[in-house]
């Protein structure tokens, strides 16, 4: 008899457990995950730029040098990311203010990206085609769009999952990007 009535509680158990667990992800950050990267190098790549009127065709970097000595953006975005378009207006703003964008074309079309660049303008330093997504996975990319923070010696300090507009500037991203300075 005593099995009996303790096989009615196991529902309410079950119940308890469930509401604990969907309780605590509710109070979870959806845009806070975490990168193996923070603090390391940005990962080693060689590859060609996006042409703009500013970048000729058949241009190819190599990150070694390009990070060093100044903090800037890096910056995943894509032409079939509805978010993307959102965020173009605002990082177009920061590079009017001075700060130095750099973009990853990630696994997109570039004459898509290069029409995109000629309407909406063009807030990069110069954006590299990853048109295989390589340079992404080893960013650890979940999907576009992503930002990252890199200091003067070439390290991420920060990574923002999601568009960066005035509020997210301001409280988050702004902060750590001048006093890396």
């Amino acid at each position: 008899m005593n099995k009996k009535r303790l096989f009615l509680f196991v529902p309410l158990a079950i119940f308890i457990v469930l509401a604990v667990l969907f309780w605590r992800g509710l109070s979870l950050d959806p845009t806070e995950m975490p990168s193996a990267l923070l603090n390391k190098p940005v990962p080693v790549f060689e590859l060609p730029v996006l042409p703009a009127p500013e970048n000729p065709a058949g241009l190819s970097v190599a990150n070694q040098d390009v990070f060093k000595g100044k903090v800037s953006l890096l910056n995943v975005w894509a032409t079939w990311c509805v978010t993307c378009r959102q965020e173009h207006e605002f990082l177009n703003r920061l590079k009017a203010q001075g700060v130095p964008i750099y973009g990853i074309n990630y696994k997109d079309n570039t004459e898509d990206a290069q029409q995109w660049l000629a309407e909406l303008h063009n807030p990069y330093v110069f954006s590299v085609i990853d048109l295989d997504g390589r340079l992404g996975l080893n960013l650890g990319v979940f999907g576009a769009p992503e930002t990252y923070v890199i200091d003067k010696g070439g390290v991420i300090r920060y990574k923002h999952i999601g568009d960066v507009n005035a509020r997210v500037w301001q409280e988050t991203i702004k902060p750590i990007f001048d006093s890396l300075k």
